[in-house]
Formats: structure tokens, sequence, C-alpha cells
């Protein structure tokens, strides 16, 4: 049986740690151009939604296998309620109530995706950017903790990790498409555009009447036709000469 103090729990700390870490990365990135309504005719926003919802189910159950290997390993007295309680952690309170922080903020944001069709689409967006604060928290944690991630592989990742975020959050704010407006993240296959749909109602030009469309009854010619006599019309017996 392997003992609490074995290195393959630290090993396994360390490595999910950093998996985890770049996982989020792509999330949050994936996240961004589903939010921006990004996509074309080789991968198309539903695709471009399942991937980053399966990416980001990948990147809970790694968190969940770092917090256990972390909370298992005795050599470290962290605790099993300092995974959710921040600053309660006798072993470097700071950087592992960091930890805390990002993991609350990201289980919000990830109940709050669970929970989207029942909650207010207000709530569920600011809720949201709380992925954006829970990942910034995160890169502050995986440097003040451990050694791997301030130096040789290990930083690059962070580097890495920090300019695809970084990248991500200038390209929403500085190129937000029209059709994004006012749409949510989770949105792919949404009907009009609230923008599109507003110009649509503003526009004073009146629409033209479909040549498919019948008259109604109150656009009907005026005048007896046919079929508003009032006996029916008997058929005549043509004449013998």
């Amino acid at each position: 049986m392997i003992a609490l103090t074995s290195p393959y729990l630290w090993y396994t700390t360390r490595a999910t740690g950093l998996v985890t870490l770049a996982l989020f990365a792509l999330v949050v990135s994936l996240g961004t151009l589903v939010a921006n309504r990004a996509g074309g005719t080789a991968v198309g926003r539903f695709e471009l939604n399942e991937l980053h919802r399966t990416i980001a189910a990948v990147a809970i159950a790694f968190l969940a296998i770092h917090i256990v290997t972390t909370v298992m390993d005795s050599f470290v007295s962290t605790g099993p309620l300092a995974a959710v309680v921040p600053f309660i952690s006798s072993y470097k309170r700071l950087p592992v109530a960091l930890g805390t922080i990002a993991l609350d903020l990201m289980v919000a944001v990830w109940i709050s995706s669970l929970l989207k069709a029942r909650i207010a689409n207000r709530s569920w967006r600011f809720i949201h950017w709380f992925s954006w604060l829970a990942y910034a928290i995160a890169l502050v944690h995986a440097l003040m903790t451990g050694t791997d991630a301030r130096h040789g592989v290990g930083l690059a990742i962070v580097i890495a990790c920090l300019a695809v975020v970084a990248g991500a959050g200038a390209w929403r704010v500085l190129a937000r498409p029209t059709r994004a407006a006012g749409r949510t993240a989770l949105s792919p296959l949404g009907a009009e555009p609230d923008a599109r749909r507003a110009e649509r109602a503003t526009d004073p030009t009146p629409v033209a009447p479909s040549s498919r469309e019948t008259p109604s009854r109150e656009n009907a010619p005026s005048g007896p036709g046919p079929d508003d006599a009032p006996f029916p019309r008997r058929r005549q017996p043509p004449r013998r000469r």
C-alpha cells in the first residue's frame, strides 16, 4: 500500500496542477470565442461550444485529482476543510488560500452553467465573469505555492497560459463583433440577434407583402361573387335542336 507520505502523491499534485492550469486557459479562451459568436464553415459555433464544455469537464476532473492528492499527502498539513475554506491551512496559508478562493469561484461558475436554464440571463453572465478572476488568482497560486511554476518547463507553461488568456481577453474587448452584442456565451444556436431585431423594429421602410400570401377577408374586393348567391345556381340542360 502506498504511504500517505509517498512522493508519488506530491508528483501527482504538481503535475495535475500544471495540467489544470493549462486546461482552464483553454476553457477561458474558448469561452471568449463562444461569447463573441466566432465560428465558420470549418468549425461552427456549436462545435466551439461543445469543445468549451468538454474541456471544462476535463479540467474539473484534473482539479479534483489535484485537490485530493494534496489533502491525502500528509507531508503538507492542509486538511480537507482548507480545500474549500480559505486561510485555515497551516501550510503556506496565503498561497493555499488563493488556490481555495480560485476553486470556489470556479465551482460557482460551473454550477451556474449547469443551472443556466433556471437562472436569469443577467445573473448567469455576472457569475461567469468570475472565471477571469479565478484564473488570475490561480496563476498567482501556482507561482507562490510550488517551485515548478517558477523554473524551467513549469515557468514556460505559466507564461504561455498567461499570454493565451490575456490575448483572449484583449480580443474580446477590442474585436467584439456586432452580432455578439447582448448574446450569451452558451447560446450558439440562438435565433435572431438582438441588435438586428432592434434595427428591424426601428426601420421605417415598409415591408412589401409576399407574393405567396393570400388576401384576407378584410382586404378582399367587395361585391357579390358566385359563392355569395342566396340560392345555388342550377346547371341548365342543353337545348335540343
